[in-house]
C-alpha cells in the first residue's frame, strides 16, 4: 500500500507541472509582418531600340520660299515608375536640351498618360519649346506607374521650326547650313 501511496502524489505533480506548461496559451494569439517598400524614381524613353530620331528641313524648289518644315514625329513615349517619399507629395519630369541649333526651335509636347499604368500619373504641360533650363513638362505624379513600353506613358511629339514661328526664341536669320547637327533631350524624375 505504501508504494500506491507515493505513485498518487507523483502523478499529481506530473498533471499539475502538465498544466503549468501550457498556462501561457489563449484563444488568440499574434505576430508581426515587417514590410519594406523602396521608395522608386525612374524614367525611360521607348523604343528604347530606336529613341534616336532624325528630322531635317527640305530646300524650297522655288526661288523666294522658306525651307520646308519636317513633318511632327510622334515615335516616343515616355515611361515612369515613381513611388514617392512621406517627404513629398509628388514629382515631376523635367526636359532640357544640351544644346540650342542656331535659327531652330525644338518644341516638344506630352500626350496626358495612356496604356497600362495605374496610380496618381501626371499631368501634361502645354507645349515647351527647349532650351538648357530644365522646364517640367509633367507635374503631379504620385505613387505610379506607366506601363512599359511603346503606347504606355506619355507620347512625346517633337516638331520643328524656324525663324520664330512658334513664338519661340530662334530667327530665321540664324539659320545656317549644316549635314547634321546634334542635340542630346534629357527627362529627369524628381521629388517637387
Amino acid at each position: 500500500m505504501k508504494t500506491l501511496t507515493i505513485s498518487i502524489p507523483l502523478s499529481l505533480a506530473a498533471v499539475a507541472l502538465a498544466v503549468n506548461a501550457n498556462a501561457q496559451d489563449s484563444n488568440t494569439d499574434n505576430h508581426t509582418i515587417t514590410i519594406s517598400v523602396p521608395e522608386v524614381a525612374i524614367v525611360d524613353i521607348e523604343p528604347a531600340a530606336a529613341k534616336n530620331i532624325t528630322m531635317g528641313f527640305t530646300a524650297p524648289t522655288e526661288a523666294g520660299l522658306p525651307l520646308l518644315g519636317p513633318a511632327d514625329n510622334s515615335t516616343l513615349w515616355l515611361n515612369y515608375s515613381s513611388i514617392r517619399s512621406t517627404a513629398d507629395d509628388s514629382r515631376t519630369v523635367s526636359v532640357r536640351l544640351d544644346a540650342e541649333i542656331p535659327g531652330i526651335d525644338i518644341n516638344v509636347t506630352a500626350a496626358a498618360a495612356a496604356g497600362a499604368g495605374d496610380g496618381t500619373l501626371g499631368t501634361p504641360a502645354a507645349q515647351l519649346t527647349l532650351t538648357a533650363a530644365d522646364q517640367v513638362i509633367i507635374s503631379g505624379i504620385g505613387s505610379a506607374y506607366t506601363g512599359d513600353g511603346v503606347s504606355n506613358g506619355h507620347n512625346l511629339t517633337y516638331a520643328l521650326a524656324f525663324g520664330g514661328s512658334t513664338g519661340g526664341t530662334s530667327n530665321y536669320e540664324d539659320l545656317v547650313a549644316a549635314a547634321t547637327v546634334e542635340a542630346t533631350v534629357t527627362y529627369t524624375i524628381s521629388d517637387n
